[in-house]
């Protein structure tokens, strides 16, 4: 048996692994610590599928593996996270609260659970049927329908990285802001299932006139960070989709 077919499926299961840690740090609030782990779970994400069309060993496990590792990394992640900054927002980081509020509680034997913080938790089901649909669809294999879920964990795992290294009173208290965050976490799952069209960051050649809106992405990509750090990745976000629709005649 070649060793060169579990070669992707190995770099697969490091994202998983990457995924698992930064699911431990960030059920612990470890925000900057879990944002690194996605990161490098997003990095193994990329290398993957790249790795399997350049060693000629694409298989419908390596699809279905890959997209349990994002599930976990770039769903599951990310939804802990927004749930924790829902409660932070409220006042608590308690998953279980004695608070005597009972209009935004749910009650079982004294103990009392916010509701409000659960719908960051939509994030990680919309994931889940994102990534469903993405295994069925033989359409998209040179773009994608909807934000694809590396892409949505970086813009929530971005807004604790806005908190702690922009040095911001007005972000900060406009991300930590429980409707703000109700509303992204909305946004991203309407985001993550949507029907727009979004051009994917495969070369099938290193020609300009070809990739344009790649190059012109990347562009603004690093020229952003660069400028304006981590608060670049939410706009970033905005100009992958202003980019796609501006190129929908070419997206196919």
């Amino acid at each position: 048996m070649s060793l060169k077919r579990h070669v992707p499926n190995i770099v697969t299961l490091l994202n998983l692994f990457s995924g698992c840690i930064a699911l431990i740090f960030a059920i612990h609030g470890h925000f900057v610590y879990a944002a690194f782990f996605v990161f490098l779970g997003i990095f193994f994400d990329f290398f993957d599928g790249l790795l399997a069309r350049k060693l000629n060993v694409q298989s419908p496990l390596g699809i279905q593996l890959d997209s349990l590792a994002d599930l976990v990394t770039s769903g599951v992640v990310p939804g802990i996270v927004m749930y924790k900054l829902i409660a932070m927002s409220m006042g608590t980081s308690d998953f279980v609260s004695f608070n005597e509020d009972w209009s935004d509680t749910m009650e079982w034997e004294g103990g009392k659970l916010y509701v409000l913080p659960l719908i960051g938790l939509f994030v990680i089901l919309a994931s889940a049927y994102r990534l469903a649909k993405f295994n069925i669809d033989e359409d998209q294999q040179t773009y994608f329908k909807g934000l694809p879920t590396p892409a949505n964990a970086l813009l929530i795992l971005s807004l604790p990285l806005i908190v702690e290294y922009q040095n911001s009173d007005v972000l900060n208290a406009i991300i930590i802001n429980k409707w703000f965050l109700i509303v992204v976490s909305l946004l991203s799952c309407y985001l993550l299932n949507s029907h727009i069209k979004l051009f994917a960051l495969k070369f099938k050649n290193w020609s300009f006139k070809d990739n344009t809106i790649r190059y012109l992405f990347l562009i603004l990509t690093v020229v952003l960070l660069v400028v304006l750090q981590f608060a670049a990745i939410p706009l970033i976000i905005i100009f992958y989709f202003f980019l796609s629709i501006l190129d929908q005649k070419n997206i196919h």
